[in-house]
């Protein structure tokens, strides 16, 4: 028999301690517990403030608590939370109306989370394949060190064995190739090859953008052997690099398009696009899900979508991308010792850690921390700056004037 819920326990105290205690561990959070935010500023339970330059792994791309946003949600939330998928809703189809519009795709397939928006995206092209061409055409060309989801099927299409190691048998008919080389793309692309699937820029891999000439030749063999060129932008899109999405800086069309992270600004809600004819493989109970086109996240996204999809505020992700890049390569010019090169596109930024501090990136992001300032690492090599897409001069002045005292004082440690 259940015990009656203690009614003190939504008041009692809670401490980064309480993690190790009641939460599965999953995940090593940092010490200090993030209370309040506003904006790219954050203040934990001591009442410490932390310029946020992580952006919650690029997803409050409108910094957090936004104004606009915030309003939005509110408004919706006094209106219609939830609708089982038995009814549509207004904010989903206003939703569905403006990315399909803004981008190359005719249909829309709404969900929670990258994941699912990958996992969509594969059975699509799964079911495709198998109606058009037959059973033969199942495999699945993914690039090594990319990431697509934490589901056992994306988790296995990702190419980082990391993270399958323990949860055998895997999917089948998953191949992994070394990332922008054309050669193995040309080697490993088949007839019996339904998809392939590639982050125009890989973020969990190191912060590695795509070239155009291996993007296009992807685009190539794709269509010469009827398989779907699926573009996994979680991460990379909306706004992230300077384009609404990362495809059209590159002028490389995908069939299938997947968009989670800053769709919502921090509301889950994720998306697969495609065309309207791949679409029609989807039929009525071949995929769903119960929180997909949910009121609030969508009501959330476009509201998001609108914001970002404007010629002045792309114009800025890019002028704060350059200002950002000068500023980092100074960081690799005053401290050789400590960085080699910095790579990335628009305002998702990777710096290269030398041969000296290799394997040492998680060591960086602590020493940056402990000065007021939250990064991400992309493996154990690479520092990684996803700040929010309304980032100010300012902002970056401040960042890298942090980072410098965390690295003067790491430097002074060893």
């Amino acid at each position: 028999m259940n015990a009656k819920l203690d009614s003190t326990v939504t008041t009692r105290p809670v401490t980064r301690q309480t993690y190790d205690e009641v939460l599965v561990p999953t995940y090593a959070p940092a010490q200090m517990v993030p209370v309040r935010a506003s904006g790219l500023d954050l203040w934990d339970q001591e009442g410490k403030r932390y310029l946020d330059f992580t952006s919650g792994i690029a997803v409050a791309a409108l910094g957090h608590c936004n104004p606009i946003v915030v309003e939005a949600l509110t408004r919706q939330a006094n209106t219609v939370w939830h609708l089982g998928n038995g009814y549509t809703n207004e904010p989903v189809l206003r939703l569905g109306l403006a990315i399909t519009e803004a981008t190359f795709a005719d249909r829309a397939f709404f969900c929670n989370s990258g994941a699912e928006a990958n996992e969509a995206a594969l059975k699509l092209a799964r079911k495709h394949a198998h109606a058009r061409f037959g059973e033969h055409k199942t495999r699945i060309v993914s690039c090594l060190n990319s990431f697509h989801g934490r589901t056992l099927f994306t988790v296995s299409v990702g190419g980082q064995p990391k993270y399958t190691e323990g949860f055998e048998p895997l999917p089948p008919a998953i191949d992994h190739i070394p990332y922008n080389d054309i050669e193995a793309a040309r080697a490993a692309i088949g007839d019996d090859v339904c998809a392939v699937i590639v982050e125009p820029v890989q973020g969990e891999g190191g912060v590695m953008p795509g070239s155009p000439e291996y993007l296009q030749e992807l685009r190539a063999l794709c269509d010469k052997t009827g398989a779907l060129l699926i573009f996994d932008e979680v991460q990379c899109g909306m706004g992230r690099t300077g384009s609404l999405f990362a495809y059209m800086g590159y002028g490389v069309t995908p069939d299938v398009l997947t968009s989670a992270k800053a769709l919502g600004n921090g509301f889950p809600v994720a998306a697969m696009l495609t065309t309207e004819e791949l679409a029609k493989n989807l039929s009525v109970g071949t995929h769903g899900t119960t929180y997909g086109g949910n009121p609030l996240a969508a009501t959330v996204a476009l509201t998001v979508l609108e914001t970002i999809n404007q010629p002045a505020f792309l114009a800025r992700v890019k002028e704060a991308s350059l200002y950002l890049i000068g500023k980092l390569e100074e960081l690799v010019r005053d401290y050789p010792q400590v960085f080699t090169t910095v790579r990335g596109a628009g305002l998702l930024l990777g710096i290269v850690v030398s041969d000296e501090f290799k394997g040492r990136s998680k060591d960086i992001q602590r020493a940056v921390e402990a000065e007021g300032l939250m990064v991400l690492i992309a493996g154990p090599d690479v520092v990684r700056m996803a700040p929010a897409l309304v980032v100010t001069d300012a902002q970056i002045d401040e960042a890298i004037a942090l980072m410098r005292k965390g690295v003067d004082k790491l430097l002074a440690a060893k």
